[in-house]
């Protein structure tokens, strides 16, 4: 089942539009899709910055 999406507005260099452009032609991936998946990337890379991310496992303290 799909989440329900918001819609927000970015803004992107020329050159990412039309990468982005080419790679829509070529797989038929909506643009939209891509900017989701590398906001993802991002949110993934930082998800230790952001609140009620807590491991049940203390990861840093060795015994």
């Amino acid at each position: 089942m799909a989440r329900k999406k918001i819609s927000t507005t970015i803004y992107i260099t020329e050159e990412q539009n039309e990468l982005l452009k080419k790679l829509n032609d070529k797989t038929k991936v909506p643009v939209a899709e891509y900017i989701r998946q590398g906001i993802d990337l991002i949110l993934e890379q930082h998800k230790k910055e952001l609140p009620g991310q807590l491991s049940l496992i203390d990861t840093q303290h060795d015994e």
